[in-house]
């Protein structure tokens, strides 16, 4: 085959495998809320979410339970072949069991769903069709239907396992959602690396603050703002009201150069004429990864900190979150 050949065959399965999602789109339904419930009730109840899959099913499966603990679901999977061999103690009263088959006929899984119903769980079934026998033995069937397979026979999964995984990550943000699961949370069950850093670090951790800000009353000068940047060896200077509390507005370096190309002699000037009003700020108290959210969305150098009195406090430079593996 060409590299042409190659490319086209490699659009070719992802346009089959969108084409699935978008039919599982176009299917969800109420049964996927009923299984959002199901789940939120099991967890709420300080049961867990037992996952059971076999061969590709079973390589989704142990995903979606990733996903569902990363997020605060208490999730194991149930290995089928030693389930009737002591793993079965795994499962609790009150448990809800997902059960994944696109078929909904593997032999496996459906000898072990009897077992499985001896204990008071709800069992949810992802699979492509609710006249299938698993969809039978369960309690909520989410369907996930595709019209072929990317694999080019049609015979490997490919198309079925994409649709079961994108639909488990589905149930799992749909449930975080439901539980109010938050930042903080997710910080607890993630602290290592720069994103373990970014959630657990509060915005007052990182900011500079006293010497290292400028700071300068409404009523100076563009010289006086300039002088307190040298001075505190940063790009901006915060403008504070005459009590040197609340914010006013932000002047730059770069608001510098503009004006002063200008030709004027801008150093007698007020700060006022020339600083940019109600500039972006964050609190003391919130979360560094959502500094990094603001720095990712307003393209811009510094943010201001305030207290829960609205006063400046500090100032986070997006050069600082690199150097402290923020990100």
């Amino acid at each position: 085959m060409t590299n042409s050949e190659l490319i086209a065959r490699g659009k070719s399965v992802i346009e089959i495998e969108i084409d699935a999602l978008q039919q599982i789109v176009t299917n969800l339904d109420d049964d996927f809320a009923q299984a959002v419930n199901t789940l939120a009730e099991a967890i709420e109840n300080k049961g867990k979410v037992v996952v059971i899959g076999i061969g590709k099913s079973g390589n989704i499966g142990h995903k979606i339970a990733a996903t569902l603990n990363s997020t605060g679901s208490t999730a194991v999977v149930l290995n089928s072949q030693n389930a009737l061999h002591g793993d079965l103690g795994m499962i609790s009263d009150g448990d809800a069991v997902i059960a994944l088959s696109y078929s909904g006929e593997t032999a496996e899984l459906l000898d072990l769903i009897p077992f499985v119903k001896r204990f008071d769980v709800k069992i949810i079934s992802i699979t492509k069709s609710k006249d299938s026998s698993l969809a039978k033995y369960s309690d909520v069937t989410v369907c996930t239907p595709i019209r072929r397979e990317a694999c080019p026979l049609n015979l490997a999964p490919t198309s079925s396992s994409t649709a079961a995984l994108v639909m488990g990550d589905a149930l799992a943000m749909t449930l975080l959602e439901k539980r109010g699961f938050t930042h903080e949370e997710f910080a607890r069950y993630h602290p290592g690396g720069s994103l373990g850093r970014a959630l657990l670090t509060k915005v007052a951790d990182i900011m500079r603050q006293g010497i290292n800000i400028a700071v300068v009353p409404n009523n100076a000068t563009v010289a006086d703002a300039v002088a307190a940047m040298g001075y505190a060896r940063t790009g901006s200077c915060i403008v504070v009201s005459p009590d040197n509390k609340t914010l006013s507005g932000v002047f730059t370096h770069g608001d510098f150069a503009r004006s002063y190309t200008t030709g004027e002699n801008i150093g007698a000037k007020p700060i006022e004429d020339f600083m940019k009003k109600s500039p972006i700020s964050i609190q003391e108290d919130s979360l560094a990864v959502e500094a990094v959210k603001i720095f990712e969305q307003h393209r811009i150098d510094d943010i201001i900190v305030l207290n829960a009195q609205k006063e400046v406090v500090g100032l986070v430079d997006s050069q600082d979150l690199a150097r402290l593996k923020i990100v």
